[in-house]
Parts: C-alpha cells; sequence; structure tokens
C-alpha cells in the first residue's frame, strides 16, 4: 500500500531526463521514410508540473529538437519507393507496426496532450476555464485505464466528413490507448500493433479511439485483431467502452455517444482509418487544406512549406520559460460512484 501513496497523491506522469528507444526511419517526405535506424528520442523538460507553462520538447537521434505530432514516422520501418510501399514492406506485421507518442501514462489523471496549436507541438497539460485539467476517478477505476497517447503524422480533418459516422474531425492526432501490461511514461515513443477502433461521437465530431498493445508486450504475440482482446483480455473492452461513456458525467455533462452503436470494429477497419487520417495529415503540411490553428512547424518533413532549420527550432525552444514552478497546482483525489 505504502508503493502506491505517491501514484494516487498526483495525477502527473511525465518523467525526465530518459532516452525514449524506438526505430526512426529519417523523414525525407511527407510519407516517405527510407532509412532505417535504431534511435534515441530525448525528452527535455521546459518549467515544472504540474504547471500551466510546463512544455515536454522532443529531441532526436542528432539531438535537434524535432516536433511529435510532425516529425516521428507514423510507420515502423516503412519503406516506400515514390509513395508505394516495395514487396518488403507489404507483409501484414510490417503493415501494422506503428509508433506511438504516449501523452498519459495508466492510472495518472493529468490530461497531457501533443499542443497541436504551438510551434513543435510539445507535450503540455490540458486547460480548462484556466485551471489545469484532470480526469475524474470513477469507481472501480484510477484515472486513465490504459496509456494513452496518439499516433504521429495523423491528423482528423475538422473540415472533412468521415463516411462511415457522418461527423467531421476533431482536429488533433488519432488517439491511441495501449492495453499492454507496462505503466509507460509521458513522452515515451513506442512501436505499436493496431486491434480494433471505437468510435466516439464528440459534440458532433469524430473522435476515434484505437485499441492496440506496445509490440514489446511479453503477450504481445497473442494479440491480432479485436477478437483476442476479448480473448486474453475479457472485460477489457467493456471497460473501456464505460470509461469514455462516463468520463465526463462529473463536469456535469452528459453521457458520451458513440458511432455503431459503441461496437469495437476490427484492425481492418482501423487501418482504414489511420490511413485516411494520415493523407489528411499530409495535405495539411503541404498546405492542401485549411489547417486552422494547427501549428505546422517541422523539422524533417521535406517540401514542407512549414519546414524550418534545426537551428530555428533550437531558438524557439530556448525561448521558453524553465523557471521552477514553486506552487502547488494538484488536484485533489476523489472518487466518484455513478452508480450506473
Amino acid at each position: 500500500m505504502r508503493a502506491l501513496l505517491p501514484l494516487l497523491r498526483t495525477g502527473w506522469g511525465c518523467r525526465a531526463g530518459t532516452l525514449v528507444a524506438a526505430r526512426l526511419p529519417s523523414v525525407a517526405s511527407a510519407g516517405l521514410a527510407p532509412r532505417r535506424a535504431m534511435a534515441a528520442y530525448r525528452k527535455e523538460e521546459r518549467g515544472q508540473p504540474p504547471s500551466p507553462g510546463y512544455r515536454l520538447f522532443f529531441k532526436n537521434e542528432a539531438g535537434h529538437y524535432i516536433s511529435p505530432f510532425h516529425d516521428i514516422p507514423l510507420k515502423v520501418d516503412s519503406t516506400q519507393e515514390n509513395g508505394i510501399p516495395t514487396k518488403r514492406a507489404r507483409n501484414d506485421e510490417s503493415e501494422n507496426l506503428f509508433n506511438m507518442v504516449v501523452e498519459v501514462p495508466r492510472w495518472t489523471n493529468a490530461k497531457m496532450e501533443i499542443a497541436t496549436q504551438e510551434p513543435l507541438n510539445p507535450i503540455k497539460q490540458d486547460i480548462k476555464d484556466g485551471k489545469l485539467r484532470y480526469v475524474a476517478n470513477i469507481f472501480p477505476h484510477k484515472g486513465y485505464i490504459w496509456n494513452y497517447g496518439a499516433l504521429p503524422q495523423t491528423w482528423e480533418d475538422p473540415h472533412q466528413k468521415d463516411k462511415s459516422t457522418d461527423c467531421c474531425g476533431d482536429d488533433d492526432p488519432i488517439d491511441v490507448c495501449e492495453i499492454g501490461s507496462k505503466v509507460l511514461s509521458c513522452g515515451d515513443i513506442i512501436r505499436v500493433k493496431i486491434l480494433g477502433i471505437l468510435a466516439l461521437i464528440d459534440q458532433e465530431e469524430t473522435d476515434w479511439k484505437l485499441i492496440a498493445i506496445n509490440v514489446n508486450d511479453p503477450e504481445a504475440s497473442k494479440f491480432h485483431d479485436i477478437d483476442d482482446v476479448k480473448k486474453y483480455k475479457p472485460g477489457y473492452l467493456e471497460a473501456t467502452f464505460n470509461w469514455f461513456r462516463m468520463y465526463k458525467v462529473p463536469e456535469g455533462k452528459p453521457e458520451n455517444q458513440f458511432a455503431f452503436n459503441g461496437e469495437f470494429k476490427n484492425k481492418a477497419f482501423a487501418l482504414e482509418v489511420i490511413k485516411s487520417a494520415h493523407e489528411c495529415w499530409k495535405a495539411l503540411l503541404m498546405k492542401k487544406c485549411d489547417g486552422g490553428a494547427i501549428n505546422c512547424m517541422n523539422v524533417q518533413v521535406r517540401d514542407s512549406p512549414f519546414q524550418c532549420t534545426p537551428e530555428e527550432a533550437r531558438a524557439l525552444v530556448q525561448s521558453v520559460p524553465s523557471s521552477i514552478n514553486k506552487e502547488s497546482n494538484e488536484e485533489e483525489q476523489v472518487w466518484h460512484f455513478l452508480g450506473k
């Protein structure tokens, strides 16, 4: 019990000063990732959590600051020629390996997210009504019940209506619920297998929730599609549906709604959603659509009109204050029994 006390006292889950290992193909263009290399992403904090000014920036293997939204490749070890996958990259396993940016570690409450409207898109804590945002503890859960994050190089276009949900996108990268056994850290970059997807409808916008598992999880070899989650982790999908259905109720909001009557769609369906969101991202980075307030500054996407130099990226990060926050902004931990 003593070991659980620090977790129960705080809703924040980032750890600084660590290296995040992942296979990183260099990004030659929006959708091309021709080179294979084992690389280490480095995380760098500015400010101190929990505070409105806290930011978590990323560096690549060369030590250059990058955007986790735009510069980290979507696919793991994808090999393409003129945008067309080579024969080596066409098998099922390689087609289902994606990079995931972890924003919120399991069992934590602080709503950390990629700052899509800021240059280089660092991770920050969301703010609502002038206060740092935390998700409520709804019995029997503590905070987020998976490692939660996003797929880089994806974008749910708010001006494009999804044919299957009849709603436009939510203006964010696609969210991911990673169901492996390990509690990860904020800012980790991991490789995941996609298993399925849930279509949350939030204020008449499509907010896709991918179900995935870390490829390094001890049980990853058992999981190939959504039915495997039902088989090997019984009750997890039901808990996931109920979590998304109820998590805003403690704020005085109604239950969330879902497309397909809350049915989880399979891997094949999910991969098509990812493909569409990646195409929307490419159009965004090439200035072929209205990106609104999205900040498309990047370091590695060749031919993008938003590309900047590593020197410009470094100057930007160095301009962000790194002062220590002396005041505590942690939220008091309470439980909500909703009786449903």
